[in-house]
């Protein structure tokens, strides 16, 4: 069992991992600076396993104690999304990718990375034709930038894996609804419709859950995985934007869905994405988008009376 240290524990992301990582016996060193107010690893704290520090992964000598006792470090502290990362696009550089370069200043080459990137990094294509690891990065957002360049920054190193995320759904301890399953079925179980520009435009998608149990695979099997980014995301699940909505539709059938043909979405991601490489490598996604969308629903109900609105 390794020692592992998860920055931006707190996250969409780490505060699932987390609880994966302790279910497999390992011991997690948890950092977070807690920017959002998040409380999403309280669960943990009662187990031996898990410990908890409060600072920023940009901080040198904070890093500098963790990643000295450390076999694994998973860094997912970032500014994630291209609306995050253009509100604050200094502290997106800063995060994103500086405290990735951090982390390569300080860490052993024994001590085995696992970096998540996002298969944002692709841009725009035609949607028609699978993007593969060999696929050129044409990032089109900040956000996509720092990633790619993050992941460059780790392959050049040694003893690194990449995991190149597609757009993850699910529950989690600390909730996200911007990402795009999770938000269409929010829209259809709190207001009961949308408005969609860019119906054709295609992504991939994954859930939570498979991207930790990733992650764990990554630490059990690196060998032949090491130095290469891998798709990491549903096979199912290369869908448009109008496939998505009309599939929370089949669970929520009083959602309406408005097509418009004026407006564009800022974020012009278009591209389906072959995940094979990930399966020869012993891994493959097995919780659908339906699993997510019942997930959702089901979580949706325990939020009550929405802040501010007197519903």
């Amino acid at each position: 069992m390794a020692k592992i240290l998860v920055t931006g524990a707190a996250g969409y992301l780490g505060s699932t991992l987390c609880q994966h990582l302790l279910e497999k016996g390992h011991q997690v060193m948890a950092l977070d600076n807690l920017m959002y107010g998040q409380h999403s690893l309280f669960q943990y704290c009662a187990n031996p396993n898990f410990d908890f520090t409060f600072g920023d992964a940009r901080d040198e000598a904070t890093m500098k104690s963790l990643i000295k006792k450390a076999d694994v470090i998973i860094p997912l502290a970032a500014i994630v999304g291209a609306t995050a990362c253009d509100r604050d696009p200094w502290r997106a550089n800063e995060i994103n990718l500086g405290s990735i370069q951090l982390v390569n200043k300080l860490r052993s080459m024994q001590q085995l990375v696992v970096l998540p990137n996002t298969n944002s990094g692709y841009g725009t294509k035609s949607g028609e034709s699978y993007c593969t690891e060999d696929s050129p990065l044409e990032p089109i957002t900040l956000y996509g930038r720092t990633k790619v360049d993050a992941e460059k920054e780790m392959l050049n190193s040694q003893n690194a894996i990449c995991l190149r995320l597609a757009t993850v759904f699910g529950m989690s301890p600390r909730m996200r609804l911007d990402l795009l399953v999770n938000h269409f079925t929010y829209a259809a179980f709190t207001d009961g419709y949308i408005c969609i520009f860019e119906k054709d435009f295609k992504r991939n998608y994954v859930h939570v859950r498979d991207v930790a149990d990733c992650m764990c695979h990554c630490i059990e099997h690196p060998a032949g995985m090491i130095g290469k980014p891998f798709n990491v995301g549903l096979d199912a699940a290369n869908l448009s934007k109008e496939e998505l909505a009309l599939r929370v539709k089949e669970y929520l059938p009083k959602f309406y869905i408005h097509f418009s043909e004026l407006g564009s979405d800022p974020d012009k991601r278009n591209y389906i994405v072959s995940n094979k490489r990930l399966a020869d490598a012993g891994f493959t996604a097995k919780r659908t988008i339906d699993d997510g969308i019942k997930e959702l629903i089901k979580g949706y109900r325990m939020l009550g009376r929405q802040a501010l609105k007197n519903v």
